[in-house]
């Protein structure tokens, strides 16, 4: 049986300083490592996920390389980074460290006495970051800074035994709690927006200025204010710059990024919790995006509203939402703050924004290990998204929106969604209970994301909404800042249900769709329809134009039943009447698809058909008369998969006989 459980606890005190001339920064790091296990402990291993950037032979250079991306893998030197001058002591002794057999960016952290249960160890390095450019999810963009992953990290210990893992582009993190205290020295020109609480009373003084009236910073000066509280051996600046020094401290959390940019304008306010606890609520956004983000205030507040109501009261004191100068798009979350981008309108902001102030809850507060069950965390997460679409300011937006127009009228609300039923019709799906390293990048985004939001919905349809809250909420207070697995969702939701839920928790480990599939009606359509194909086998008319030589131009129509998700038998046609030679013409073609495999194969028989005019000739009396050209041609293929996770093929044999 599963042993009880327990969760180790880290302590940090970290010193950092920025150096914008050479994009890095130097450090020093204590960690307070608290073993709460039942084991004895000689080593701990430490992530040093800086170094995924280091060159092209890592598991993060690997899986960009897989999933299509060559960007970072051809990148120059100076857009690479490291962490290095780490020099480890642990209890004031000098450390040896050992590296993985594996990955580059874990080493063996070797103690130099074996680690008791219910005792502590205190772990000691400097540490030097070369930031690269910003690939991933942190780094730099010339001089606006993303630090995330940016400092030495113990792995998690849990029931199961160690998890060190390299750093990925697609699977995120799994990190120990632990109390953060973080000094972080910038140039004085520099605006710095941090997970937790400054605690710099002339900063925040001035950030409340700004803020209201949006002034021009005041001339650089010497910050040389004592700080309520000093961490260990603070770092001297790397440059002579005048500078800074900004306090952050924030407990009960798994992780610390802060982001810095001499260019942020600043939105302040509080928001009031359903209990009445009073937060506060910050953006930092680029002057580019400004008028973009002019109701971003708004949209962090419902969305920490929102998942406070439905789910649990958020405890922390601060959210903040930082503007992504990254070009590489969407969001990621960290404990209290979330960089983003907008997707270039405010409706998306709105979309990502709640989404990623969601994640607070599924990942910040309920940590459990995404390399593993990425769905826990944004499957959970979309089921949320999909209820403030239905319930909040998205949907009334909508609403007023041109509904009639031609491509509202034909695509669904949820594109991702038909996608995902494409996919799985394909027999190209993966259970949802597959860990991000395994998924194709495509089922990563419609699996762990789109079918646990609909197996949620399945959920709570079995349930009842109220019990599925009750679930939720139960789920949320006994798990808040723990590491939950399925197993320990599962026994939540059969406690508070009262019901088994086996087979429906099964379905997490299978493919397929998660409702049969009903009879669905005919029904015509111009040009193409994708809103209902639930329901509606759509049969597509629209116009159709051609020439040749002989026969000039061509009008007619395309009668189709292309769609998706697609279906088995599929066919069109295009009668075209000639102009020049006053004939009806064409091309068209019938198949049926057999899915022979569960791993995607297709055997495809169809005949194909062209008529149209090749010439001409005179007869005997000297009329002119067309030369018709038509061809029929049968086919018989069979489309091997892929032996991989990709979702396209690439091996095939095709038999056309010539007729």
């Amino acid at each position: 049986c599963q042993q009880p459980y327990y969760q180790q606890k880290t302590d940090y005190k970290i010193t950092v300083s920025l150096n914008d001339a050479d994009n890095s920064i130097t450090g020093f790091e204590q960690i307070n490592y608290y073993n709460n296990s039942p084991d004895t402990l000689n080593f701990i291993w430490i992530h040093l996920w800086p170094n995924a950037y280091k060159n092209d032979r890592t598991a993060f250079s690997d899986q960009l390389l897989e999933n299509g991306r060559t960007d970072f893998y051809f990148s120059p030197e100076n857009k690479k980074g490291y962490i290095n001058r780490l020099s480890f002591k642990t209890d004031n002794v000098n450390a040896v460290t050992e590296d993985h057999p594996q990955h580059q960016d874990i080493v063996k952290l070797l103690l130099s006495e074996p680690l008791a249960p219910g005792k502590m160890v205190k772990i000691e390095t400097p540490f030097h970051v070369k930031l690269p450019y910003n690939f991933s999810r942190g780094g730099h963009v010339e001089q606006s800074y993303q630090l995330t992953q940016w400092y030495p990290k113990p792995a998690v210990y849990d029931r199961t035994g160690w998890h060190e893992m390299p750093y990925l582009d697609q699977g995120e993190f799994y990190s120990e709690f632990g109390n953060f205290d973080v000094e972080i020295t910038v140039p004085q020109n520099y605006i710095v927006a941090a997970t937790g609480n400054l605690k710099n009373d002339e900063e925040k003084e001035w950030l409340i200025l700004q803020s209201n009236k949006q002034p021009e910073k005041p001339a650089a000066k010497k910050d040389t204010k004592t700080l309520a509280k000093t961490v260990v051996k603070p770092v001297v600046p790397a440059s002579a710059t005048t500078t800074k020094t900004l306090y952050f401290t924030q407990n009960n959390v798994h992780d610390f990024a802060w982001f810095a940019d001499k260019t942020f304008i600043v939105k302040l306010d509080t928001a009031a919790l359903p209990s009445g606890k009073i937060i506060n609520v910050a953006s930092y956004i680029l002057p580019a995006n400004i008028s973009l983000w002019k109701n971003s205030i708004a949209y962090i507040k419902k969305a920490i509203s929102t998942k406070s109501k439905w789910l649990g009261e958020y405890p922390y004191d601060v959210v903040s939402v930082v503007d992504n100068a990254s070009p590489t798009g969407g969001g990621m979350e960290y404990p209290t703050i979330t960089l983003l981008n907008a997707g270039g309108s405010e409706k998306n902001l709105e979309s990502v924004i709640n989404h990623e102030v969601g994640h607070n809850w599924f990942y910040g507060i309920l940590a459990t290990n995404e390399r593993t069950h990425p769905w826990m965390d944004e499957g959970m997460n979309t089921f949320y998204d999909k209820r403030y679409d239905a319930e909040e300011a998205i949907a009334v937006k909508k609403s007023t929106e041109k509904e009639n127009t031609f491509i509202n009228k034909r695509v669904p609300q949820y594109p991702e969604e038909l996608l995902l039923h494409t996919v799985i019709k394909l027999k190209k799906d993966q259970p949802v209970n597959t860990a991000s390293a395994d998924f194709s990048a495509l089922n990563y985004g419609l699996v762990a994301y789109e079918k646990t939001g609909l197996w949620l919905q399945k959920m709570e349809r079995t349930v009842g909404r109220e019990t599925f809250d009750k679930v939720m909420q139960a789920y949320y207070e006994k798990w808040k800042f723990k590491h939950p697995s399925p197993e320990d969702f599962k026994q939540t939701a059969e406690e508070i249900s009262g019901k088994s839920l086996s087979d429906l928790f099964a379905e997490l480990s299978t493919k397929g769709p998660l409702e049969k599939p009903v009879k669905k009606q005919l029904k015509f359509t111009s040009f193409f329809n994708l809103k209902e194909t639930d329901k509606y086998n759509y049969i597509s008319v629209l116009p159709a134009a051609g020439y040749n030589y002989y026969d000039k131009l061509m009008i007619g129509a395309i009668v189709h039943n292309y769609n998706l998700p697609p279906n088995n038998f599929q066919f069109f046609a295009a009668p075209l009447y000639a102009t020049g030679t006053k004939t009806i013409n064409g091309i068209g073609r019938l198949e049926y698809n057999w899915l022979p495999t569960s791993k995607g194969d297709r055997l495809t028989v169809s005949v194909g058909a062209a008529k149209f005019t090749g010439g001409s000739f005179k007869d005997s009396t000297g009329t002119e008369n067309p030369l018709q050209f038509s061809k029929i041609t049968p086919s018989v293929k069979y489309i091997f998969a892929n032996k991989g996770i990709e979702t396209y093929p690439n091996s095939f044999l095709n038999s056309v006989p010539a007729l």
